[in-house]
């Protein structure tokens, strides 16, 4: 089980709680296993339709950043005539 990899369930929902590895090396819900466990999927397992649901799940949940205004420009001070 890799580190920070985010795991689902075959709808596409995103599971955010612990895991466990089963024997037979899947990955289960919950940080033990127990009646409530279910199978969990890595993003490219996941069926074209699960896969859109997540995909719109991580959009929701990252808003897009904001533009940054563009800064007005510098006024110049006008230069004198004459001398330095």
């Amino acid at each position: 089980m890799a580190k920070g990899v985010p795991h689902y369930f075959r709808d596409g929902t995103k599971h955010s709680g612990g895991t466990h590895k089963m024997p037979d090396g899947s990955v289960h819900s919950g940080k033990t296993h127990g009646a409530s466990s279910k199978k969990l999927f890595h993003l490219n397992e996941l069926s074209k339709t699960a896969k859109e649901k997540a995909m719109a799940y991580g959009m929701k949940k990252k808003p897009a950043p904001k533009k940054k205004k563009k800064a007005a420009p510098k006024k110049v001070k006008p230069m004198k005539r004459g001398g330095y």
